[in-house]
């Protein structure tokens, strides 16, 4: 796995302002990882190939989706969301990616999951708020993030279900899965010690 070729091959792909983007989302990731305890060096890697095949052309996109035996369901939801799935399958194959963690944050950076893993937060998180995002109340996750992966998280969340349910779009489920089970791990823990993280 060589990341210098990584790190040029996904620059190449994308325009430059969504580059300045990847490295926002790396160093990001990089200080949640440092303050939730989890892995900087995983976080860093999931961060860098977050975005891979973003900017292929959506129908390019849909083939090789379908060419790799995706989840078809996805594909009757906003095309954006196809990039995070397709991306693990296509690094797994590019560069002998076998880090089924690595791959989950790559595959699940934009929808969430249920019983999201550490690194899937951490990336996941990393993308809304890394500094060049500027979206409303954007600077109020990245304050709730100084205490609470999770709770920024669902921050994150209610954001990107509001802006669409505003828009007239679809909601694709798994976000509103990943929102509640969110919300329950917050009660789990407050339940059994009084706090969250």
């Amino acid at each position: 796995m060589n990341r210098e070729r990584m790190i040029e091959e996904t620059r190449a792909q994308m325009p430059s302002k969504r580059w300045e983007h990847t490295l926002g989302v790396i160093g990001s990731a990089a200080e949640l990882a440092k303050r939730f305890g989890g892995d900087a060096e995983k976080a860093e890697l999931a961060a860098l190939l977050h975005d891979y095949c973003k900017y292929w052309p959506i129908e390019e996109q849909r083939r090789e989706y379908a060419e790799e035996g995706l989840d078809p369901d996805l594909l009757r939801y906003d095309p954006q969301l196809l990039h995070g799935p397709l991306a693990a399958e296509i690094v797994r194959k590019r560069y002998g990616i076998g880090d089924e963690e690595v791959l989950d944050a790559i595959r699940y950076h934009t929808s969430g999951r249920e019983r999201m893993t550490l690194l899937d937060k951490i990336v996941c998180l990393a993308d809304y708020i890394e500094p060049g995002r500027d979206f409303p109340n954007v600077h109020i996750i990245r304050e709730i993030a100084e205490h609470s992966l999770e709770r920024a998280l669902i921050a994150g969340f209610d954001s990107t279900i509001g802006f669409l349910m505003e828009k007239g779009k679809k909601v694709f489920p798994l976000t509103v899965v990943a929102r509640n089970a969110l919300i329950d791990e917050i009660s789990g823990r407050a339940g059994a010690n009084g706090g969250d993280r």
